[in-house]
């Protein structure tokens, strides 16, 4: 480590003070789950760290209308355990419910996870799949408009989410293929039924980050069964290659994991 300043923020817009103070070094931190081991090898250096842990307004689970909104600093064991999560998007609590080890659960955070995008971490897929709208100090952001990249997004400088609103599908269904040792998902399939159509969100899988299979989207569509995408993947070239799984295995899977999902979706 390094020597860099840190302050705790007591809410949402201390936070947005703090960080606007700390100028173009400064880094946001929520549970710490990614930012912790980069600071250690030096892959961040920060010159300020301003940590979420104590802005208490940024979490929490409610159901508004036909939507669950959930605070950013919530944790992956608190999305698990909501009974309104549970009820309302089944698929989205069973997600939370295996992302890493019980520490994760209890240490990182849906908003941490999603402004990082790592391209294997879970959440990603079912912001997409499910159409939801992130909210920040500053605006609200279409699911499809936010993810930019591998580790990029909408976020500008200093921007900060507050929560993140998923819409009650009429059918939902989360399955991945884990990393035995971290967890992370090698692929990741989403999918959701809706009345505007089927959603269908991927990750872990492609060399861009998280996306959306549009092709399995349009025969879902029509068709909300395994059989509707018998032999369907995404091409391998589109698809990210490192010591776990070949780009070919990861395209494979793609279809494996959907027609998992779609029948965990019922």
């Amino acid at each position: 480590m390094y020597n860099f300043e840190y302050q705790k923020a007591s809410s949402a817009a201390d936070a947005a003070a703090k960080i606007k103070a700390a100028g173009e070094d400064g880094k946001l931190m929520a549970g710490g789950m990614t930012l912790i081991p980069t600071l250690k090898q030096r892959l961040a250096q920060p010159s300020a760290l301003v940590d979420l842990g104590g802005a208490k307004d940024l979490a929490g689970i409610k159901v508004e209308g036909n939507a669950v909104v959930i605070g950013a600093m919530t944790t992956h064991a608190a999305v698990a355990a909501s009974k309104d999560v549970q009820g309302k998007i089944k698929a989205l609590a069973g997600l939370a419910a295996n992302i890493g080890d019980r520490q994760v659960r209890h240490r990182g955070t849906i908003g941490g996870s999603i402004a990082n995008n790592d391209p294997a971490a879970d959440y990603p897929a079912a912001v997409l799949a499910l159409g939801a709208t992130i909210v920040t100090n500053q605006r609200k952001i279409a699911a499809d408009d936010f993810f930019k990249g591998m580790f990029e997004t909408a976020l500008q400088p200093g921007e900060i989410i507050t929560a993140v609103s998923f819409p009650v599908p009429e059918k939902a269904g989360y399955v991945k293929f884990p990393n035995p040792a971290s967890r992370y998902a090698v692929v990741g399939v989403f999918v959701a039924k809706t009345g505007g159509g089927v959603r269908v969100g991927v990750t872990g899988a492609g060399n861009s980050g998280v996306f959306r299979a549009h092709k399995m989207e349009e025969a879902l569509s029509k068709d909300f069964s395994a059989k509707a995408i018998e032999g369907m993947h995404p091409p391998a070239d589109a698809m990210n290659a490192d010591i776990h799984a070949s780009a070919e295995y990861r395209a494979h899977l793609v279809g494996v994991m959907a027609k998992r999902a779609i029948a965990a979706a019922g």
